[in-house]
């Protein structure tokens, strides 16, 4: 069975998005995944971790996890293949889960000393393109499930199975942004593993206040800055701005820039039209995208992205981020972009 950790408040939108791809789900009851039998195609918008082939784990102590954690390595990853572990519980509140989880670890990698047999000795500090990922995730003391992916398993499963823990990146912080809505250009980059750097160019759809332009000017990329309004004064007069005044669903660039980022408001159906059409026209090489929805009713609207995005990019990714309201983020790497 596969294992979804839903963003939250979205375990009714999650469970929607998988019957819609023909993929039968487990009625609720396991303490805020959503289990199915069978994957999805590899995008989910409201899964924020997926833990793949993921094995229940109950009634276990603290060496009783150690051990089902070690007998699912075992079973999944040749002796010389690296991993990471990602250990964490999905339940209650405060200190005590975490402290569990540390026991836990403690006892894995005694147990992992002692058994001469095991060599499984390649743990990483940080996951590479190489890495096997190792999931345990507890939704009771005694209970949880545990997940093996190997490094090839990742980088198929790259828009499901996330680098970080439960999903889960904490808010970026920066007083001196127009608005916290950089933080969203700064949590995408993060999960696509690229991110704006010095003289790249950006274009930059309903620009005003400027927060995901300020991101731009701050790395040293240029930024080119359209909307009907300005903005800030201190955006307005960098060197590295060009304001364009008008209709950001009517501005083309002049050439392939290195980003489209874009956090327009504007209906859905809008901003997916006009990022299938950048991606059709190779426009961009890269690409930050905020699909706003008022209510949850044109939510399935999302799958015609599923199905026309991806044959356009080398790597498409579709995620209600941690920095999102009722948004969407679609991000990635275009065809544009070679190899």
């Amino acid at each position: 069975m596969h294992a979804f950790l839903p963003a939250e408040g979205c375990a009714e939108f999650l469970t929607d998005e998988l019957t819609r791809s023909e993929v039968q789900v487990q009625p609720p009851g396991h303490h805020g995944f959503v289990i199915a039998e069978a994957l999805p195609p590899p995008l989910l918008a409201f899964a924020r971790q997926t833990l793949p082939d993921a094995r229940e784990v109950l009634g276990a102590s603290i060496n009783g996890w150690a051990d089902a954690i070690i007998e699912a390595m075992l079973t999944t990853l040749g002796d010389d293949d690296p991993w990471q572990l990602h250990l964490w519980p999905q339940y209650g509140e405060g200190r005590a889960g975490h402290h569990r989880c540390e026991l836990i670890h403690t006892a894995f990698t005694e147990r992992l000393k002692k058994r001469r047999r095991v060599r499984l000795k390649h743990e990483q500090a940080q996951l590479s393109a190489s890495t096997a990922l190792v999931q345990a995730a507890l939704t009771a003391p005694d209970a949880g499930f545990v997940s093996v992916t190997t490094a090839a398993r990742r980088h198929e499963l790259r828009a499901i199975v996330s680098d970080f823990i439960a999903g889960e990146i904490p808010y970026a912080e920066d007083k001196a942004a127009p608005s916290r809505a950089f933080a969203k250009v700064i949590e995408a980059e993060l999960r696509l593993g690229q991110k704006i750097e010095r003289g790249q160019t950006c274009v930059d759809l309903g620009a005003a206040p400027g927060s995901w332009t300020y991101v731009a000017i701050l790395r040293g990329a240029s930024a080119i800055a359209v909307d009907r309004s300005e903005l800030r004064d201190d955006l307005m007069r960098s060197p590295r701005l060009h304001f364009h005044q008008g209709d950001a669903f009517k501005f083309k660039p002049e050439q392939t820039v290195d980003w489209l980022i874009c956090d327009i408001i504007a209906a859905p159906q809008r901003s997916i039209d006009l990022l299938l059409e950048w991606l059709r026209e190779q426009r961009m090489r890269r690409f930050i995208v905020t699909i706003k929805f008022k209510g949850s009713d044109e939510y399935p609207l999302l799958d015609q992205l599923k199905r026309e995005a991806p044959p356009l990019c080398s790597d498409f990714r579709l995620t209600r981020l941690c920095a999102n309201k009722n948004e969407v983020t679609a991000f990635g790497i275009s065809a544009a972009e070679p190899g």
